[in-house]
């Protein structure tokens, strides 16, 4: 039973893994590839992590899948945080077809 469940995890894993790597390819700017990229690929790495840690039960392999999970749930997001806030900073322009710009707004608030 846990076999398969590890099983239906790391197919689900590699799935959102490929969906977060064409959203990266195929997504026009880079505040859309930062997002398709940090929830994809976070969630994905994580569900590959997670059915390891069913395939194998509770033993030192496992743990180490946990903390790398730890770790990258922490820092991904963070990381693409700090990315797209530089870029914004920077003067990275969004994509034309970009409806609404709220940070802009926000960093003029802040500047009176």
């Amino acid at each position: 039973m846990s076999n398969a469940v590890g099983l239906s995890m790391i197919t689900l894993g590699i799935l959102f893994n490929f969906f977060g790597c064409v959203g990266l390819v195929r997504l026009p700017d880079i505040y859309n590839r930062l997002q398709a990229s940090t929830k994809c690929v976070t969630l994905g790495t994580s569900l590959v992590l997670m059915g390891v840690v069913f395939m194998n039960g509770f033993c030192s392999i496992s743990m180490k899948a946990i903390l790398c999970m730890i770790f990258i749930l922490v820092t991904s997001p963070t990381a693409a945080h700090a990315i797209s806030k530089g870029a914004y900073l920077s003067g990275v322009e969004l994509w034309e077809g970009s409806v609404v710009d709220q940070y802009k707004a926000h960093v003029k608030e802040e500047e009176r």
